[in-house]
């Protein structure tokens, strides 16, 4: 392998590993279906370990994905705000606008069905998100 030679793949890395790396940056640049775009599809049950005290072995898991629970109006954070606004003088806060995520990162709950257990797993960012659809074909793995 010659490290001086920059610009041909073939010659800084041989013939056959110079094919796989243009394959790579193909890849990398949405030559072929976007990675993060795809369709992520989870079983409704999941075998893995529990952290309990009970339990402490791998048991069979009730999959569901996390999500966030209704604001509570006691919050501190919520009374100040309200009471800033109230009255005139319109918006006191200042309002976000430079959403950069297209996407936010799934979270699985995952709740063991021997103790009861709840743990939570964040798998990768994903656009469409489904639990217990239909399995793919033979060799393709599931996330």
């Amino acid at each position: 392998m010659r490290l001086f030679c920059w610009y041909p793949l073939s010659c800084a890395f041989g013939e056959t590993q110079g094919r796989e790396v243009l394959k790579t940056l193909e890849h990398r640049e949405g030559g072929s279906e976007n990675p993060s775009a795809a369709m992520v599809n989870v079983p409704k049950t999941k075998k893995t370990y529990c952290k309990s005290k009970e339990c402490r072995k791998h048991t069979l898991h009730k999959v569901t994905q996390y999500k966030k629970g209704k604001d509570s109006l006691a919050a501190q954070g919520k009374r100040r705000y309200d009471r800033k606004q109230s009255g005139y003088g319109g918006q006191t806060k200042p309002v976000f606008h430079k959403k950069a995520k297209t996407t936010k990162k799934i979270v699985l709950r995952l709740q063991c069905q021997g103790c009861k257990h709840v743990s939570q797993h964040p798998i990768k960012r994903c656009k469409h998100f489904e639990i217990g659809g239909d399995k793919k074909g033979k060799g393709t793995s599931l996330f």
